[in-house]
């Protein structure tokens, strides 16, 4: 994929400095890129980059002054930064258009494939599948019985979607997710062992989700695991069975939410989270790294902080306490000498 200058500054409504058929195959950060890349400066810290960098063209704001001659070609937009987001969406679309179906794959008869959808070598499509337009299936992807997907979905390589499962419009799933296994439900026995309580439920997720990869999204036992409009999961995400994650909520890596926790609109979970399972999370909450929520959060738009976490504010002034423990320690025992000795003057 080739470009000019020229074309660039058409798609961001720029202005070129310099030769505007320079033409570019590839984005690189402004100190790392040769001759052919395209790159941007958008930090005042990089701009020493712009005149030594081997980029054919550099996207600058249109205010930028130059201090030395620059080499590259120049595309002045109102904001470099968000321009250059722009062309990496371009680009990224461009490198994942795929279409057609791929052999060796399976398709079961029964299955419906939309229009110009692309299905990877070796995938697995099963009975009753609906497949929306524009879906794009990569290879050693595997869709059991009746699952329905929206258009504009993407499985990226080895993701796993179980059976009956609901997936909306212009959801990503990356590689290695499991959408739809069993929820962790064991009856115990009086002689210490459990027996399997069937997991008959599915998951449903709405429109605009993104799911890292290896996270794993629990069918419900029965009912759905629900995952709402707009939610971002990171990488490496546990959801159990029967939770409900609220509207453009979003959750970093190596989180857990135990079974039927239901959490609100607009959360923020940080990294390492723990939930336990049967509880609501208030809208709008924030959760910091490595927490552990263990009960019911019921003020909205507030941040929480700890294990067992507490309220942000709260949690700061017990880690203040918590620091000077040494030196209260060192108190107590020089009072303790002290009462001691009262004590045995007395006696005397």
């Amino acid at each position: 994929m080739q470009f000019t200058a020229r074309d660039i500054s058409f798609l961001l409504n720029g202005t070129v400095e310099g030769d505007a058929s320079a033409t570019v195959n590839r984005l690189a950060k402004i100190e790392e890129a040769t001759e052919g890349a395209l790159s941007f400066l958008a930090n005042p810290k990089y701009e020493s980059f712009l005149y030594t960098t081997g980029a054919s063209v550099v996207i600058v704001n249109k205010d930028q002054v130059l201090a030395s001659p620059v080499s590259a070609t120049l595309v002045r937009v109102e904001n470099a930064y968000s321009s250059f987001a722009v062309l990496l969406e371009k680009y990224n679309a461009l490198k994942l258009n795929k279409t057609g179906i791929e052999q060796p794959s399976f398709i079961h008869p029964t299955a419906k494939i939309g229009g110009n959808a692309y299905v990877g070598a070796f995938a697995y499509v099963g009975p009753g599948v609906t497949v929306g337009d524009n879906c794009k299936i990569y290879p050693n992807t595997f869709i059991a019985d009746n699952v329905t997907l929206g258009n504009n979905v993407t499985l990226f390589p080895g993701v796993t979607v179980y059976f009956d499962c609901v997936l909306g419009n212009n959801v990503i799933i990356h590689s290695g997710t499991i959408i739809g296994a069993d929820g962790f439900g064991f009856a115990p026995n009086a002689d210490g062992s459990y027996n399997k309580i069937a997991q008959i439920g599915n998951v449903v997720i709405e429109d605009d989700v993104e799911i890292g990869s290896n996270t794993t999204v629990d069918r419900a036992t029965m009912g759905s695991t629900v995952i709402r409009k707009g939610v971002k999961l990171d990488n490496l995400v546990q959801i159990a069975h029967n939770v409900e994650v609220g509207a453009n909520t979003v959750v970093a890596a190596q989180t857990g939410i135990s079974g039927s926790t239901k959490i609100g609109e607009r959360v923020v979970l940080g990294g390492q989270v723990g939930v336990v399972g049967h509880i609501t999370i208030a809208n709008g909450t924030q959760v910091q790294a490595q927490s552990g929520v263990s009960r019911v959060i019921k003020e909205e738009n507030k941040p929480w902080m700890g294990s067992p976490a507490a309220p942000y504010k709260d949690h700061m002034r017990s880690q203040v306490v918590f620091q000077r423990l040494p030196e209260l320690e060192k108190r107590i025992q020089e009072l303790e000498k002290i009462i001691a000795e009262l004590n045995k003057n007395q006696g005397n």
